[in-house]
């Protein structure tokens, strides 16, 4: 299959999983009432059928998070509340990074003129930020809460970043903050607002966590730097 063909195929896999996303699932599904007013007939379900449960949410993860559609951070906590911390972990874990990888290809390889004339600032800004620090950098933005998520997807993708290391880079980085809404997942009940979870100080805790890595890469810089 030539280049082209393998971007129309691409492009016809995501249309067609937005597609299903969009006639299939009922409004309004992917909101925080409506998981917990439906979270006893999920348990019971996933009691029953767990493996066939497990795989169920990967791929409607995958596909949300592949295709930009708000609800990742509900889903996150539905991953808590349903299968508990450490197999919500794996699951979230690889899940959100495999769709943030095809979201990532799909800027890359079906987006990037549009990516680059929407979003000509940011570009200018994360391009910078990659050339100097690389890993660092995308390290950094995956942490903090304050940077979408969707939007380092589509900016990565017009970078120069391979895709292995976005791979991983992006898994360590956005662990933590999946550690944090799954843990909160099992008070779903209790759970008022998505703000309830993201408090101030957690924010801004992550944000500094994101931060720290590139001003240790840049101390490395100076230290090692020869003198005049």
């Amino acid at each position: 299959m030539t280049a082209y063909g393998r971007k129309i195929t691409f492009l016809c896999a995501l249309l067609g999983a937005f597609v299903i996303i969009v006639t299939q699932l009922p409004p309004g599904l992917l909101t925080l009432g409506s998981l917990q007013v439906h979270h006893q007939a999920l348990l019971d379900y996933c009691q029953q059928a767990p493996l066939q449960s497990a795989a169920l949410f990967f791929a409607a993860y995958v596909l949300v998070t592949a295709l930009s559609v708000p609800g990742a951070a509900v889903l996150t906590l539905l991953g808590g509340a349903l299968f508990g911390l450490w197999p919500g972990i794996l699951l979230v874990s690889f899940a959100s990074t495999l769709g943030a990888t095809l979201a990532m290809l799909a800027s890359r390889y079906l987006l990037r003129d549009w990516v680059q004339r929407r979003f000509a600032g940011p570009m200018h800004t994360v391009n910078d930020g990659v050339a100097r620090s690389g890993a660092f950098y995308l390290f950094a933005l995956r942490l903090m809460p304050l940077f979408p998520f969707f939007l380092v997807n589509l900016l990565a993708g017009v970078t120069t970043l391979g895709v292995r290391r976005y791979w991983w880079v992006s898994q360590a980085g956005m662990l933590p903050g999946a550690v944090v809404y799954l843990n909160a997942g099992h008070q779903l009940g209790q759970v008022a607002s998505l703000r309830d979870i993201l408090s101030p100080g957690v924010v801004f805790a992550f944000t500094l966590l994101g931060v720290l890595p590139l001003i240790t890469r840049w101390l490395l810089a100076r230290v090692s730097r020869p003198s005049p």
